[in-house]
């Protein structure tokens, strides 16, 4: 997966904090139940080919 990876490595604990911490505050109450992706361009490789980022 993380030769697919358009980031060209795996994503730090910090980086998919930074996309958690904004959803656990009261700004964000309202966004339930969704899926948010956090593979740095993995999965859209596999549909769309290599991603230059």
């Amino acid at each position: 997966m993380v030769a697919k990876c358009s980031a060209g490595r795996p994503g730090t604990e910090d980086e998919v904090a930074n996309v958690a911490e904004p959803l656990m505050g009261a700004k964000c109450a309202f966004i339930t139940e969704t899926d948010i992706l956090i593979d740095g361009g993995a999965m859209a490789s596999y549909f769309y080919g290599s991603i230059i980022p």
